[in-house]
């Protein structure tokens, strides 16, 4: 009988944010699809999780696919995670349900923990309508990214790391409005969660003296109907 692919999300911050469900996929399975084994290593432990892991992320997941099709296909079931959240949004993920999909290999997904979905929730921006972009281009394309939104009119919520973070506003203010308004959702669930809401130009000078760290979603109201 064969496996099949179970993508389990993890805790973005808080370990008590799993799942019952995805603590019982994880000691089923008969073996994990990590990240970083070392990461989920310390989720395994504090539950007492023996189940073996494989390494899997984006600098092997090319070459790895076919042998894990070919393990499942055998009867196994793979439980593959990511370091936080939701396993192939803005992480590994896609490339392996793909492949297994083509293959006629059973997938499901849990649900569970995703940064984005608390941010824009958090945010106070309008969130009946939104588009998810994940990490903006870091230097080819990205001006033509921010064009491509200037008119977008439903909340845009980004993935951002700490060092880029003002750049992101600054260009917020330049290729929208200095005065759309924004929240910067920083280390959510974490001991030290914080929400920062204001105008881009606002959040922008914050960040410019208060330098930040830890992960960061960044939600940006859209372009209003005049």
């Amino acid at each position: 009988m064969a496996g099949k692919l179970i993508l389990v999300p993890t805790p973005i911050g808080n370990l008590e944010d799993i799942t019952i469900r995805a603590l019982r996929v994880l000691r089923e399975a008969d073996f994990i699809l990590a990240e970083d084994t070392r990461t989920t290593g310390f989720l395994l432990k504090h539950y007492s999780i023996e189940t073996k892991m494989q390494s899997h992320h984006k600098f092997n997941e090319h070459a790895t696919v076919e042998s894990i099709a070919r393990r499942i296909k055998g009867g196994e079931t793979a439980a593959l995670v990511s370091d936080a959240g939701t396993p192939g949004i803005s992480d590994p993920g896609y490339l392996l349900t793909a492949h297994c999909i083509n293959e006629d290999i059973e997938v499901e997904c849990l649900p569970g923990a995703s940064a984005l979905i608390p941010a824009i929730v958090v945010a106070g921006l309008p969130n009946d309508r939104f588009c998810f972009e994940g990490f903006l281009p870091q230097k080819k394309g990205r001006q033509k990214k921010f064009l491509s939104l200037a008119n977008e009119s439903r909340t845009m919520i980004f993935y951002e790391s700490p060092h880029r973070l003002v750049k992101t506003l600054l260009q917020c203010a330049e290729f929208f409005e200095p005065t759309r308004r924004a929240a910067v959702c920083r280390e959510l669930t974490k001991l030290h969660e914080e929400i920062r809401r204001g105008s881009v130009e606002e959040l922008a000078a914050w960040y410019q003296e208060n330098s930040p760290k830890g992960e960061i979603v960044l939600v940006v109201e859209g372009k209003k109907d005049l």
